[in-house]
């Protein structure tokens, strides 16, 4: 063997630099390639939680418009139960003092409206006012997991 083959080395020499610098670019590679990664998982994700809002959001505005088609049907039966009554009394027995309503928005909630009935002052006037208008849960809330309880 001669007295060159004892000095070469095999694998990464960091003498040389070309090692290290090989190294160091493969590892700003495998950076690059994981932020990339956790870039689009987490855009995916924003993605996904957006549909299921602006989904929401559209069902709460849905049920927002069928509650108001409600309040008008109402309103107008107030007003025709108002012109053949003949006195507050009268009024109150045939309509009552409260109506509530629901309209689902989905699996786990509702939308309750409820409104106290009243009686005009004028022939202009207000025949309800709404006392609540408020998402309700409705369903069970599923947990996937454990909870851990202080005590």
């Amino acid at each position: 063997m001669s007295k060159n083959d004892k000095k070469r080395t095999f694998g990464v020499s960091f003498s040389t630099g070309i090692g290290s610098s090989s190294i160091l670019i493969i590892f700003v590679i495998l950076c690059l390639v994981s932020f990339a990664t956790l870039s689009i998982v987490s855009a995916n994700a924003d993605l996904k939680l957006s549909r299921k809002v602006a989904d929401r959001t559209m069902a709460y505005y849905a049920a927002c418009n069928q509650a108001e088609a409600t309040l008008a049907r109402l309103d107008q039966t107030l007003s025709s139960v108002y012109e053949t009554s003949l006195d507050e009394e009268d009024y109150f027995l045939t309509v009552g003092r409260n109506k509530s309503f629901a309209i689902p928005l989905s699996d786990l909630q509702t939308l309750e409206i409820n409104v106290s009935i009243e009686y005009p002052a004028a022939d202009s006037g207000h025949f309800y006012r709404i006392t609540s208008w408020q998402v309700v849960i409705t369903g069970d809330l599923e947990y996937e997991g454990t909870l851990n309880v202080i005590k």
